[in-house]
């Protein structure tokens, strides 16, 4: 037997990518998991991966190549050049070595080798004599199969060289499986999304300013009516929707957005065909990421916002103030956070924990009067998400822009300390402290100090300026009028805010 040793395998776990370990059943259990993710079992013939499969019957002189995909009881073929079954049990497959050993396996006479001489693969059809096989290494790490070559009668063992040819055919085949894998993550998150605004009332839409056709989603039919489709398919449609007294007001405001290429944001009566006139608030931005005029926005019936308005209109003003700000502050996240992320997983999550930290503003704003917050009540929010965060300073009232501002201060802060400062290792710690200076004082200021302690290793500035730090920045200087200092201490980071102080005491 001649069996060639490449790479590390064997020992008593498996390395996962996050550099821990796991035990084999870990292993097992995440490499499973992982391949279910894919959705590739049992799926049809695929050109791409056929073409591979081809070319490397045809660079290795080799009568049988194989993409092998295996699961908890067999080894199903993806693509099959010479071999016409399609899959064959585990127990007897020769990639379930390569698995195990995770490592590539090259044999070059499987007679001489105990472990395959009595296989059926080998006694019977095809009569496997040689098999070298490489991994297919998902993105975690996992194991999911193999791409191998078979011949059927004793070969040299692969050269280096040859050998890292096939690997180089593993990461081709890897790469289409990841791109159908995120494209399915993809479109399932669209679904999910669209599903999500049918049931929160908000219709989305895509408007064209050069041919003047709309495309719409979300809870289109209950804000516009069951016609949307053929009534609303273009500018024209949409204008013989709204009352004619508020034709005029939209065209300026939309004309002015088209030639300023400004945000678009108004609110109107339509006509609507089954629940009478309506009251539609819309905000929407260009899209900057194509030369097309695409202005792509939000719609949301604000008819019962307007009724209550009638009755009482000082709440009204105020809760419409907040909703305003709210949709600039969504809009602008969004449309800020597209530019920074780096795929799909990285823009939810960026979009997710920043609309936690507007959500933990508006929590504490409706367990008050609707127009100020509590500092403590912000905090105890910001401590029930990041619970090693520690915090000192008297009870402030903060408007409502001033507790969204420090909402997403607190929640930049503390999701860079979690990835990259003292949250993100077992012993570190986060302490804020603040203080208001007393009325008499000339100037009188707010101070803030955020104290991060207990980081697993030195930190330093960053290579580049990051929307989150643009978005703190923002925050401090344009909306609270402050500024902000970052120290990078050997302990850790070190933050200091000073604001004017104007806030009173709770």
């Amino acid at each position: 037997m001649a069996e060639r040793p490449t790479g590390s395998g064997g020992g008593e776990g498996h390395q996962l990518a996050d550099g821990g370990y796991a035990s084999p059943e870990q292993a097992e259990r995440l490499r499973l998991d992982t391949l279910r993710e894919y959705r590739i079992m049992d799926t049809d013939p695929e050109e791409a991966f056929d073409r591979v499969t081809k070319m490397v019957a045809d660079l290795y002189d080799a009568p049988i190549a194989l993409v092998s995909l295996v699961d908890d009881c067999r080894q199903w073929f993806k693509s099959s050049y010479g071999l016409d079954v399609p899959e064959t049990p585990r127990e007897i497959s020769f990639c379930q070595y390569v698995i195990a050993e995770d490592r590539p396996v090259v044999i070059a006479d499987v007679l001489g080798d105990a472990r395959f001489r009595d296989n059926p693969l080998v006694t019977g059809d095809p009569f496997i004599r040689f098999y070298a096989g490489v991994p297919l290494r998902a993105y975690n790490g996992a194991i999911l199969g193999t791409l191998c070559v078979i011949d059927r009668k004793e070969r040299p063992l692969l050269n280096d060289r040859e050998l890292e040819r096939l690997e180089d055919f593993a990461a081709i085949i890897m790469a289409e499986a990841d791109l159908r894998r995120i494209v399915a993550q993809r479109d399932e998150a669209r679904q999910t999304l669209e599903r999500a605004l049918d049931f929160s009332g908000i219709a989305t839409w895509r408007y064209d300013a050069r041919t003047g056709s709309i495309e719409w989603g979300g809870a289109v039919a209950e804000l516009w009516g069951a016609d949307f489709a053929t009534a609303l398919a273009d500018i024209e449609g949409f204008w013989e929707r709204l009352l004619p007294d508020d034709r005029d007001m939209v065209r300026g405001v939309l004309g002015g957005s088209v030639e300023s290429g400004t945000h678009y944001a108004t609110e109107y009566r339509i006509q609507h065909p089954e629940r009478g006139v309506r009251w539609i608030a819309v905000r929407a931005d260009w899209d900057v990421n194509t030369t097309d005029a695409i202005l792509t926005g939000i719609s949301i019936d604000i008819t019962e916002q307007k009724s209550r308005q009638e009755n009482a209109n000082l709440l009204m003003r105020e809760l419409h103030h907040r909703m305003r700000n709210l949709f600039a502050t969504v809009s602008a996240i969004i449309s800020l956070t597209r530019h920074a992320a780096t795929d799909v997983d990285d823009y939810v999550e960026r979009i997710t924990g920043r609309l936690d930290a507007l959500n933990r503003a508006q929590n504490v704003l409706l367990g008050a009067n609707f127009m100020t917050g509590s500092m403590h009540a912000l905090l105890r929010e910001v401590e029930a998400a990041f619970p090693r965060i520690r915090w000192s300073g008297p009870d402030l009232l903060l408007p409502e822009n001033a507790l969204v501002a420090m909402a997403l201060v607190f929640n930049e802060l503390a999701t860079n300390a979690v990835k990259h400062g003292a949250l993100s290792g077992a012993n570190g710690e986060v302490d804020v402290q603040w203080t208001q200076d007393p009325e008499d004082a000339d100037p009188r200021l707010f101070r803030l100090t955020w104290t991060e302690t207990g980081t697993d290793a030195p930190v330093g500035p960053p290579e580049r300026t990051s929307f989150g730090t643009l978005l703190m920045e923002r925050s401090v200087r344009n909306n609270l009028g402050g500024t902000i200092e970052r120290h990078w201490k050997p302990t850790g980071l070190v933050l200091d805010i000073t604001l004017p102080a104007r806030w009173r005491d709770a």
